[in-house]
């Protein structure tokens, strides 16, 4: 059992989030088990522990011994929990073994969110500082690169000239125009890309082959600490493109395949005087406006699309992958269930960060299975860490499949 002042300290972060939503979620559970087959981990790994009402559940116990009456004054009568190290260690392995996926949302008939009661858990577990530290290291330095990126700047626009010929080698440098401009005041787009070559080259080149006035972004797009749990670090990784959107004055800011970067920035980051969308909703609009168009002869092969969770059914970014798709091949094949229903890839919730390949491999088998009877010989995707993950499962299982960025195929499609 944990000290009296620490308990009631947790106590008091546990009411943090009890809005009237989050008590309908643990007070509503009628334990009718149609969640249950929705979570790849349980589909995966069968154990009452994986189901999203088993992972509730270590939630609503400890919420039933400490904001009801029973379990304040009779806990032995029913099922509670204490917080105690006992308590956090099933706090810990039941958030984190889940990918906040919130499949199963669409499969319970009350709609009770499991992402939004795991939220809880990892606010707990922040509490006793029993968060994964590598997720929290991460949001730390995030947090501090925005407080001191002015002193890198020189280096990063070094490194950022060094990809500007391999931009022009698929799109022509625009006249009067960076190849890669950085930040620039007046622009109508603020892209914000991940750590890496491959997340700005090919946005840079569809931008510049639609002739945009655009800039990048001087930040990363992803947000460790919304994996983490924790809301306040979340916000202050956010605020910072937040700002420099203000600062320059963009009309959208424009997020890469990030599934959870996109949902944070569109969803999650506040109200603000420009439009948030993903690259994936920009590049359908250039093709439907002939800003772009590509050669669906660049494209051979069986394709099949697989549909990030964070993008897709949490974000409503759905046909324009598949109109992109259209527009490079004819030769299509549907995932078996896809959009809003598609199996989560096992990589989101900050799994691909925390390593962990083993579980990740044998919790994702069902979505091994769905790709291989697809018989596909590409997978594309619109998020990084469906990417990782996907390419890992590829060679896990042995599917023999290509996997790609949705992106990188339309930046290599441009004509």
């Amino acid at each position: 059992m944990l000290d009296e002042p620490t308990t009631m300290y947790l106590k008091n972060l546990f009411e943090t989030k009890l809005n009237k939503a989050m008590r309908l979620y643990l007070d509503t559970c009628s334990r009718c088990g149609l969640c249950v087959d929705a979570c790849h981990v349980y589909a995966s790994m069968p154990e009452t522990k994986y189901t999203p009402v088993g992972r509730a559940e270590v939630v609503r116990k400890l919420f039933k011994r400490y904001f009801r009456l029973q379990g304040k004054f009779a806990p032995w009568l029913g099922e509670t929990m204490t917080m105690d190290d006992i308590g956090m260690d099933k706090a810990f392995e039941a958030a984190f073994s889940c990918t906040g996926c919130r499949r199963c949302v669409g499969f319970c008939p009350f709609g009770i969110d499991t992402q939004q009661i795991m939220g809880i858990a990892k606010l707990l577990l922040i509490g006793v500082e029993k968060q994964p530290q590598i997720l929290a290291m991460l949001s730390d330095m995030s947090i501090a690169k925005g407080e001191t990126y002015t002193e890198s700047n020189d280096s990063y626009l070094e490194a950022i000239r060094n990809l500007e010929p391999q931009v022009e080698a698929l799109a022509p440098k625009p006249e009067g125009r960076p190849t890669i401009p950085v930040s620039v005041p007046g622009s109508d787009i603020l892209y914000v890309s991940l750590s890496g070559a491959h997340s700005i080259i090919p946005a840079a080149a569809i931008m510049n082959a639609a002739k945009e006035n655009w800039c990048l972004s001087y930040f990363e797009a992803v947000n460790f600490a919304a994996w983490l749990g924790d809301p306040k670090k979340q916000s202050k990784i956010s605020d910072r493109i937040v700002a420099e959107a203000e600062r320059l004055g963009v009309k959208e800011v424009v997020v890469v395949e990030c599934g959870t970067a996109t949902r944070v920035m569109k969803f999650q980051s506040g109200k603000h005087s420009f439009k948030v969308l993903s690259i994936v909703e920009l590049v359908a609009r250039y093709l439907k406006e002939g800003r772009i168009s590509v050669d669906p002869a660049k494209f051979q092969g069986r394709l099949t699309y697989h549909d990030p969770c964070q993008l897709a059914r949490n974000g409503g970014v759905i046909e324009e992958p598949r109109y992109i798709i259209g527009k490079l091949t004819k030769n299509f094949v549907e995932l078996t269930p896809n959009r809003e229903d598609n199996w989560c890839c096992g990589g989101g919730g900050g799994f691909i960060a925390l390593g962990e390949h083993e579980f990740r491999m044998k919790s994702s088998k069902v979505k091994a299975d769905q790709v291989r009877a697809a018989k596909a010989d590409v997978i594309c995707t619109a998020c990084e860490n469906c990417h990782t993950q996907l390419s890992e499962l590829n060679e896990y299982y042995g599917l023999g499949m290509r996997v790609e960025s949705l992106t990188n195929m339309v930046a290599h499609a441009l004509c």
